[in-house]
């Protein structure tokens, strides 16, 4: 066969599917399969694989079939490449050949490619753009989604899987990004369901848009985006930032990108504004509010924190940071948003943050400020006990470098869970304003002191003693100065040095290694 022959096949696979709905997408600013991949490696390191792939079955589902009917490349373009001069496999869905649905061969393609970066040892992406199984396929295209929906579950915690949905996810084809890392929508144009709303409107009588049920914002609202871009150029610009956090797999570490001038000191003569500024940021009362990205942006280098699931669960904040260049997780309760309370969706999004942190071998750094677990009839008939305990189970298990600083409030079942000594934390730091009890100071004397309490009576001389017993109980049972005499607080520090302190325990915890866990698999409670 001569070289003409390949040049025009080759070209045709290059041109894609369907001019009329390239056409339609460009006026909609969205990217071809290819230009897409294209923006997210580097320049001239792609190199694509299996472009002469054809499907066995034509588009009316016999055999054979002109080249119209069965495309080169079988709608999904794959291959490896390079970002930020790191190696990475990809593989990007074409909307515009038999509208991205999957078939034996596009499912193939997609199975081949993961398989290759568990072999190499590099990250993952897939960028969905599909209508769903290919129903001229029939039952072969469902067994193609379990097939790579298994690899799937044999790549987790193996190497990074990062799932982008830059425009339809349905149906069976939606468990592929639940099962990743990380998962990335475009806002307005991004839709991830399991049933359309045709579907629903049939079987329970709901009447609800595309965008209601799988748009982008809903999706981070129920927690399954991690991000919610602006725009095409804006999901690819943030998964090229988050991969310079990350390993090329669990075996390997965070790449490091010192950033000299931003240490921090641990005198007063080498503080940075950043570190003077925690000092100001306590409020003058235990019931105020303390903004914890505050508190981050003076601890993490040029105060950048990639945050995960930002529209999920305000009060708890996760995401990645850097301390001296190196990679670091943060998990922060935030007073802000209710208090900082720990209910249902903060301990499941905390608990897949902490595994997924785990797992590729960047330290956990805990920030602590929760008044314990939500209560009420609500938290407990949705299981508030079996979802809660994910959280602690995720800590209690992690090998990783974990340091914990109390900044305000750690009463109850909240200061066990949020990285205590007590479940496997190395560095235990406390604020002066750091309170360590079963329960805040009014609740604790009202239990204690209740008979005393109520012989007073009411007036004057009543509210005496009760601010009188609150002063002892603050004093006695509710400073860190309690838990430092036991050992469960290192040090109790001031707010300027937590930088320091953060960065001097980093450095002692290098040399960390994990135990071998002695059964076939731990039971975390799902």
């Amino acid at each position: 066969m001569s070289g003409k022959e390949l040049d025009r096949r080759l070209a045709l696979a290059a041109a894609g599917g369907s001019p009329r709905t390239l056409a339609r997408r460009r006026a909609e600013g969205r990217m071809s399969a290819r230009e897409r991949i294209e923006a997210l490696c580097d320049p001239g390191t792609f190199t694509e694989l299996d472009t002469l792939v054809r499907s066995r079955a034509d588009g009316s589902g016999g055999g054979g079939g002109a080249e119209a009917a069965r495309p080169y490349g079988d709608g999904l373009i794959c291959g490896h490449g390079q970002i930020g001069g790191r190696p990475v496999c990809v593989f990007s869905q074409d909307v515009s050949v038999f509208g991205g649905s999957l078939g034996e061969a596009f499912g193939g393609k997609i199975i081949k490619v993961m398989e290759l970066a568990m072999r190499v040892g590099c990250p993952i992406i897939g960028i969905n753009d599909s209508g769903g199984a290919r129903i001229q396929e029939g039952v072969t295209a469902l067994a193609r989604y379990a097939e790579y929906g298994r690899l799937n579950i044999q790549a987790s915690g193996v190497i990074p899987q990062i799932s982008m949905i830059m425009g339809s996810c349905a149906g069976g084809a939606a468990y592929s990004p639940a099962l990743t890392d990380v998962t990335v929508m475009v806002d307005e144009t991004s839709h991830m369901f399991v049933t359309g709303p045709d579907v629903v409107r049939s079987v329970t009588g709901e009447d609800v848009t595309l965008e209601e049920l799988g748009g982008a914002r809903h999706n981070a609202a129920a927690g399954t985006a991690h991000y919610v871009a602006t725009d095409e150029a804006d999901a690819l610009d943030w998964v090229q930032c988050l991969l310079g956090f990350l390993p090329d797999n669990a075996l390997s570490t965070p790449p490091s990108y010192p950033r000299p001038g931003r240490s921090g000191g641990s005198s007063r003569d080498d503080l940075t504004a950043a570190d003077r500024a925690l000092d100001r940021l306590v409020p003058d009362s235990a019931g105020g509010l303390l903004d914890v990205r505050k508190v981050l942006d003076a601890v993490l280098d040029d105060g950048d924190l990639l945050e995960f699931q930002e529209l999920f669960a305000g009060n708890i904040v996760c995401g990645l940071g850097r301390v001296d260049g190196e990679s670091v997780g943060v998990v922060a309760n935030q007073s802000a948003v209710s208090a900082g309370v720990l209910d249902i969706d903060a301990s499941e999004k905390a608990a897949r943050f902490v595994r997924f942190c785990d797992a590729f071998n960047i330290p956990i750094l805990t920030f602590v400020d929760v008044p314990g677990y939500l209560p009420g009839l609500d938290q407990e008939r949705r299981g508030i006990i079996r979802r809660g305990a994910k959280l602690l189970f995720a800590y209690g298990e992690a090998t990783v470098p974990m340091v914990t600083v109390v900044l305000r409030k750690a009463y109850g079942g909240g200061y066990a869970v949020m990285g205590s000594k007590h479940i496997g934390a190395d560095i235990n730091l406390a604020w002066p304003t750091a309170e360590i009890a079963v329960m805040g100071a009014t609740g604790a004397v009202e239990v204690l002191h209740r008979r005393e309490l109520r012989a007073a009576g009411t007036g004057p001389e009543a509210e005496q003693l009760r601010a009188r017993l609150t002063a002892d109980y603050e004093r006695t049972a509710l400073s860190p100065y309690a838990a430092a005499e036991r050992g469960f607080i290192d040090a109790v520090i001031q707010p300027h040095e937590t930088r320091a302190r953060i960065r001097a325990g980093l450095l002692s915890l290098r040399g960390k290694r994990p135990v071998q866990h002695l059964g076939r698999h731990n039971n975390m409670p799902l």
